[in-house]
């Protein structure tokens, strides 16, 4: 099978030595284990390669030239080359890497182990594991302050947010939340985490300085059963405007003040929406739509959808390059 993705990485670096688009989404589909590639200036679908078994959590290092890949079921961290899609390497992460986040440095990896409680740190440079840090059951969510500070995982069983000291690498604080916790995001500043609760259906933010809650937002949607509403996938905008939450199986993209925590906009998008993703310059959201094997692409400044292409089955995440 390593021989099989290297050729195939092989491939595509000959097809694609040289970056040939204005901007680049890649989503992760677990079912197909692929990740699609998409241009967003025509926002069309222009390559899929393959990579390891059931790809979920999905990310690239600071200067978008390397692609990291959560492949789940093959218990490995994936890298690829973000302009060629060619395979690099994998490092060791786990059993089961769920979600992963990496520190600003682009050394230090945390990586959410659902199977084994834990959240390992591993060093991208030396392949090494720095350490494993035991938190509550089934261990998802993952992010990393961009100020470096801070590591949180989330834990679906226990509901939990676990604090994570980055310079100690030592579990510091826990923090209960509402039931299922799936994503937590860091504000661009540094001073506020978003955590949502996919079961209790509410979005929770604190200051991060405090660990304390500062609001919680709950969603109602016309003609929606509030059980359909679970908050997974957040993404915010760098200029503390918007927030975007993916609602699972309602079927919507929720756009939301991030100073005041009002609600703003409820997108219809794909069904069962995971993730979302921004741009990098904040201009479009995309997101992934998990049974109906599409992605929805929201315009932030006319707030409405303009395009829903089709992906590989159960797309889960998304991130997107310049």
């Amino acid at each position: 099978m390593f021989k099989k993705r290297l050729l195939t990485g092989l491939i595509a670096g000959a097809l694609f030595s040289t970056p040939l688009f204005a901007g680049t989404a890649f989503i992760s589909n677990e079912r197909d284990n692929t990740i699609s590639v998409i241009d967003t200036k025509s926002w069309e679908v222009v390559n899929t390669f393959n990579v390891g078994m059931r790809p979920r959590g999905i990310l690239l290092n600071s200067d978008y030239s390397k692609l990291y890949v959560c492949a789940s079921d093959s218990d490995r961290v994936e890298i690829y080359d973000a302009k060629t899609f060619e395979f690099i390497t994998d490092l060791p992460s786990g059993d089961d890497p769920e979600q992963f986040a990496l520190h600003p440095n682009d050394r230090l990896l945390f990586i959410a182990n659902e199977d084994d409680d834990i959240v390992s740190v591993v060093d991208t440079e030396t392949h090494q594991v720095l350490a494993q840090i035991e938190v509550g059951i089934e261990p998802e969510g993952m992010g990393v302050s961009p100020d470096g500070k801070w590591a949180v995982n989330t834990s679906e069983t226990t509901n939990m947010l676990h604090w994570i000291d980055t310079e100690t690498l030592e579990l510091v604080d826990n923090t209960v939340i509402d039931q299922r916790p799936r994503h937590v995001e860091f504000t661009h500043d540094s001073q506020r985490l978003w955590a949502s609760a996919e079961i209790g259906g509410t979005v929770t933010i604190y200051d991060v300085d405090s660990r304390e809650e500062i609001h919680k937002i709950n969603f109602e949607i016309k003609g929606v059963h509030p059980d359909r509403i679970q908050p997974v996938g957040i993404q915010l905008t760098q200029d503390g405007r918007y927030a975007f939450v993916a609602l699972g199986p309602a079927n919507h993209v929720a756009m939301i003040d991030q100073q005041t925590y009002e609600v703003l906009e409820y997108f219809l998008v794909g069904r069962r929406v995971w993730g979302v993703g921004l741009t990098p310059d904040d201009k479009y959201v995309i997101s992934t739509n998990g049974v109906s094997g599409d992605v929805s692409i929201i315009d932030v400044e006319k707030r409405e959808v303009i395009k829903t292409l089709k992906v590989g089955r159960y797309p889960w995440g998304v991130v997107a390059a310049p």
